[in-house]
Formats: structure tokens, C-alpha cells, sequence
């Protein structure tokens, strides 16, 4: 039995040694090889090729500081790809772009061809079609304008109430964009502002309204609205308000000695029945004319804000000064009578 096991291990020994003999002795390279042949094979080589429809942004690249793109036009392509299914299918969205290159561009309108090898696309990638085929770019010179806020308002106040004034802040807006587009506009116009029933002023923020061209140039903007919002008034003649004297005390007397004032007041005021004289205060000023005063008028109270002189009748008064009073003759002794009484 001792000597049976040795015999095969003796032939074991031989055969592995043959086999050591007839295998290359860098059969481990070969066989690495071997193995990443096949899997580049299957990866690559024996992939399935399959078309894939993509969108492509389109970048635009040197254009000239003085022109704009005035036209409205496509920011992506579709473009049809062919390829291995594990490339393919692994294109996302901006991993492909079409540059459009404008360096030569002038005023006026452009017809680009997108041709197949101007889509950048990986290696063992084909670009197969695009669409569309052209794009047409209308080129404009660059300007910059100023154009004045309009306000536009609806509705009607509350009663006996006026819009006086509606102020934009900021008054005018500068823009830049294409000549053809801002030399057709004068103003902006705000969105429209309903007034209805309002009776006092305030303060709005407004949207403007703007056309889609506009809108792209500035987007989405609003501006400040001061809607002055004032009673309304009724002119008023009101005679017979007395003329005080400036620093002659009664040095002077005037003729005459009232004016008539005629005043635009709120409405509400003059419903008061309100002694309208006393709104009022009339001061006869010596300006150096001989034998004349000025007649200026002034508010008593605080309704500067509300109450409008619009004329003063007369303007302007004499005066004479005053002389003093002499004694009568009764109350004067007589010589005669005083020796009697003495």
C-alpha cells in the first residue's frame, strides 16, 4: 500500500510538470487580456446602437456690445443622436450645446445653419438630424432711452372729492434695448389704479404695464404711486373784512377801511357756517407811495393747504393822517370871567 502511494504521487508530480511545460509562462498576462478584451467587448462592442431624440441649449458666444437680438427665437434645438445604449442613454440635458457664434454679426436679419458637425457631442457619439435646420436671428442696433411713468386711473372719488395730482416715483425709467423698440414708445403706463370711492391721499405700489419685448428687457416692474386726493372747492366773495394798520397805530386813517376777498374754500368749510371773515386778516403795508398803502392778506388758521386767495378788492387804499383835536372854545377860561370870580 506504502509503496502504491508513492507510485501516484510520482505520476501526479510528473503530469503537473508536463502541464507546467505546455502552459506559457505568461499565461497569467494572456489571460488578463483575454478578460478585458471580453468585457470591453461587451460594454462597447456589443452594446445595442440606439437613436436618442435630446434637447440642446443654444449658447450664444461674441456678440458685439453695440447690437441686441430683437426677435424672439428658440433657446433649444432637438437634436437626434446615435450611439451605444449605455452612452446614450446616459445623455442628460446640457451635457450637449450648440454655440452660436455672432463675432461677424451686423444690423439686419441672419440665417444660421445647424449643421451636424457644429453640435459638440462625446466621442462615439453621431449627431444624426436637427431641428429646426436654420435659426434666424434679427440683429439691432443698441440704444439707451428715457421714458417718462404715466399713471392710468379708473372710478370715480367719493363725492365732493377731486384727484389733484397723481406723482410717480421715480418719474422716467432709462432703458436700453433694440432702436425698432424703444423709438415707438414716448411713455410707460402703470397698470390701471381703481380710485373708486377713495377720499383721502395715499400711497400706492403699481405694476407697469409692459409689453412682452418690454418685459424681457426690464422684467417684472413696479413704482410708487402718490395719489393727492382734495376736497373739492367752491369759490367765495366775502366782503367787508377790516384792514388793520402795520406799526402807524391810528397815526393814519384809510380809505376805505374793508376790502372784499374772493377765496376758493373746501367745500365742507363753507358748510359749516362758519364766520368766513374770521379765516381771514387783511394789514395795510406803507411801500413808500405817497398818500397809499398795499393791502395784503394772510390765513388766520392753519387751512393754507386748503384754502386759495384769488383776489383782493382793492388792492390798494389812501390814507391821510390824522390831526389832533384842538381844544373848543367853550372849554377855554375868558380873561373877563376869571377877574370876576378873583
Amino acid at each position: 500500500m506504502k509503496r502504491f502511494n508513492q507510485l501516484n504521487k510520482s505520476l501526479y508530480a510528473l503530469d503537473f510538470k508536463r502541464f507546467q511545460e505546455l502552459w506559457p509562462k505568461d499565461w497569467t498576462l494572456r489571460f488578463i487580456s483575454l478578460a478585458l478584451a471580453v468585457g470591453l467587448w461587451y460594454f462597447v462592442g456589443g452594446d445595442d446602437t440606439v437613436d436618442k431624440n435630446v434637447l440642446v441649449p443654444l449658447e450664444v458666444i461674441n456678440l458685439p456690445r453695440d447690437l441686441v437680438i430683437s426677435n424672439q427665437f428658440k433657446r433649444e434645438i432637438e437634436v437626434t443622436i446615435s450611439g451605444p445604449r449605455s452612452q446614450v442613454l446616459g445623455i442628460e440635458k446640457g451635457d450637449i450645446t450648440r454655440q452660436v457664434d455672432l463675432a461677424q454679426a451686423v444690423a439686419g436679419t441672419m440665417v444660421i445653419k445647424n449643421e451636424n458637425h457644429l453640435i459638440s457631442v462625446p466621442r462615439g457619439i453621431k449627431v444624426l438630424r436637427t431641428q429646426p435646420d436654420s435659426l434666424i436671428f434679427s440683429m439691432d442696433k443698441l440704444i439707451q432711452k428715457q421714458l417718462a411713468v404715466k399713471p392710468t386711473t379708473k372710478g370715480n372719488l367719493a363725492a365732493h372729492y377731486v384727484l389733484q395730482e397723481v406723482r410717480m416715483k421715480p418719474e422716467t425709467i432709462s432703458i436700453t434695448g433694440p432702436q425698432a423698440v424703444l423709438t415707438q414708445l414716448n411713455a410707460l403706463q402703470t397698470q390701471v389704479i381703481d380710485i373708486s370711492g377713495m377720499n383721502q391721499s395715499m400711497q400706492l405700489q403699481v405694476p407697469l404695464d409692459l409689453s412682452p419685448a418690454l418685459l424681457e428687457l426690464i422684467g417684472e416692474t413696479s413704482v410708487t404711486a402718490d395719489l393727492v386726493i382734495v376736497e373739492e372747492t367752491v369759490e367765495k366773495r366775502i366782503p367787508g373784512l377790516p384792514i388793520e394798520m402795520n406799526n402807524h397805530g391810528g397815526a393814519r386813517q384809510i380809505t376805505p377801511s374793508t376790502v372784499t376777498v374772493t377765496a376758493l374754500l373746501p367745500r365742507g368749510l363753507t358748510r359749516e357756517n362758519k364766520d368766513l371773515q374770521s379765516l381771514f386778516k387783511a394789514i395795510a403795508v406803507d411801500d413808500g407811495e405817497a398818500g397809499q398803502m398795499t393791502v395784503r392778506v394772510m390765513l388766520r388758521e392753519n387751512h393754507s393747504d386748503r384754502i386759495q386767495i384769488v383776489k383782493v378788492e382793492p388792492l390798494v387804499v389812501s390814507y391821510s393822517e390824522k390831526t389832533p383835536e384842538l381844544p373848543s372854545a367853550s372849554s377855554v377860561p375868558n380873561p373877563d370871567e376869571k377877574n370876576r370870580k378873583k
